[in-house]
C-alpha cells in the first residue's frame, strides 16, 4: 500500500493506493469519528462492493442511498435524495458520508456533505480509474445544470481517499479508457517524464497490468496532490488541471450529459487545445500528432462531434468558471509537459480551431 498526503494544514488527508484495501476495515474506521454513517453509491457499484463496505462498519449505525448510474443524474434533484435520507434518519453534524462510486457519486456525495448542516465529514472510495486519479482528490464537489457542467458546487475536502486497484477489475473497457484521459493530462501539463512513460506503457495499462496501473495512479495522485496543496481553490496553478475541460464540458453539455463519458470529452477537448496551442506557435505539428496518437491508442475519441458547430461551441464555452467578464479563457500547452495559466484567447484563432480541427 502507498500512502500519499494532500498537504492542506489542519485539513490535510491521506490517499491510500493499493490492492485489497477494501479488505482492511481499519482504513475506514480510523477516519470515522461518530456512529452515524451514510453510504452513497449507485445501482451499478452497490451490488459489487456495498456488502464488503458494510462488513467493515458493523460497529456503526449505517444507512445507504443508492442513486441511478450516469452523468445525467448528477443534479440537484438527485442530491436531494441524500438530504432526504440524512434528515429522515436524524443524522447529526457529527455524521460521516462515504462516497462509494465513480466521479459522479464522489462529486454528489461530497456536495451533499458540504451542504448538510453546513458540513459533515466524508470519505472517498473511488471505483473508476478517472475517480481514483482525479475527481476524488482535491475537494471539488458539485452537480451539473442544463446550461453548464459543474457550475453548482463547493470546495470541500474529504477525510481520506481509498483507491483500491482491485475494483478496477470490474471496470469496463470504455470506462478504463476514459480514466486514462485524465492520466495523460498530468503528463501534458507538468510531467514530461510521465508522458513518455505513458507512451511506452499504454498497452500494459489497457491490458490492466496491476503494476503499471498502480504506478499510473500513484504518479497522477502525486501530481494532483502537489497542485492542490499549492492552490486549493483554483486561483492560480490548479486551473492548469482543466486542460481540455472547457472544450470537453461544452461537448458534454451540447450532446446531453452521458452521451460522452467525461474522459472521452476531455480527450477531444485536449486535442482541440493542442491544435489551438499550435496556432499560437507553441506546439509544432509533430507535438500535436504525438498527443492525438496517444489518445487514439487509448481507444479515445480525438475529434469533436459534428452536431456541435463553432457557434454552438462558443455559446457553450461562454459558460465556464475560468471566464472573466465574458471573455473565454483557456489552458493551453507551451510544450508537452508545460501548461499556461488561464489566458484570454484570440477569437479568430479559436474559431479556426473550432471550424477546422477534425472537421
Amino acid at each position: 500500500m502507498k500512502k500519499l498526503l494532500v498537504e492542506l494544514g489542519d485539513r490535510s488527508y491521506p490517499i491510500y493506493i493499493g490492492a485489497g484495501l477494501l479488505n482492511q476495515p481499519e482504513l475506514l474506521s480510523q477516519h470515522i469519528k461518530a456512529r452515524q454513517v451514510v453510504i452513497v453509491s449507485n445501482a451499478t457499484i452497490a451490488p459489487l462492493y456495498l456488502d464488503k463496505i458494510l462488513k467493515n462498519l458493523l460497529k456503526f449505525d449505517v444507512e445507504t442511498v443508492i442513486l441511478p448510474d450516469g452523468e445525467q443524474f448528477k443534479t440537484l434533484e438527485y442530491v436531494t435524495r441524500i438530504f432526504d435520507k440524512l434528515l429522515a434518519c436524524k443524522f447529526s453534524r457529527n455524521a460521516t458520508l462515504i462516497a462509494l462510486g465513480g466521479g459522479v457519486i464522489g462529486d454528489m456525495g461530497g456536495f451533499a456533505a458540504a451542504c448538510y448542516q453546513r458540513g459533515i465529514a466524508f470519505l472517498q472510495i473511488p471505483t473508476t480509474l478517472l475517480a481514483q486519479v482525479d475527481s476524488s482528490v482535491g475537494g471539488k464537489t458539485g452537480v451539473n445544470h442544463p446550461l453548464g457542467k459543474n457550475m453548482i458546487g463547493a470546495f470541500y475536502q474529504p477525510q481520506c481517499v481509498i483507491a483500491d486497484a482491485d475494483v478496477l477489475d470490474t471496470l469496463d473497457d470504455r470506462q478504463l479508457s476514459a480514466g486514462l484521459a485524465e492520466v495523460i493530462k498530468y503528463g501534458l501539463i507538468r510531467d514530461i517524464g510521465f508522458f513518455e512513460w505513458l507512451e511506452n506503457n499504454i498497452n500494459k495499462l489497457l491490458a490492466r497490468d496491476k503494476n503499471a496501473l498502480a504506478y499510473a495512479i500513484e504518479q497522477s495522485c502525486l501530481n494532483k496532490a502537489d497542485v492542490v496543496a499549492e492552490d486549493e481553490t483554483e486561483t492560480g496553478v490548479r486551473a492548469t488541471l482543466n486542460l481540455g475541460h472547457t472544450f470537453g464540458h461544452a461537448i458534454e453539455t451540447g450532446t446531453g450529459y452521458g452521451t460522452y463519458l467525461h474522459g472521452e470529452a476531455v480527450a477531444i477537448g485536449t486535442c482541440q487545445a493542442a491544435d489551438l496551442s499550435r496556432r499560437k506557435g507553441w506546439l509544432n505539428d509533430a507535438d500535436v500528432e504525438r498527443i492525438i496518437t496517444l489518445f487514439k491508442r487509448c481507444n479515445l475519441p480525438a475529434y469533436p462531434p459534428e452536431e456541435i458547430d463553432s457557434d454552438r461551441f462558443l455559446e457553450l464555452m461562454s459558460v465556464d468558471k475560468k471566464n472573466v467578464n465574458g471573455q473565454i479563457r483557456l489552458i493551453l500547452l507551451t510544450k508537452i509537459g508545460a501548461a499556461t495559466l488561464p489566458i484570454d484567447v484570440d477569437l479568430n484563432s479559436l474559431k479556426q480551431t473550432l471550424n477546422t480541427y477534425g472537421r
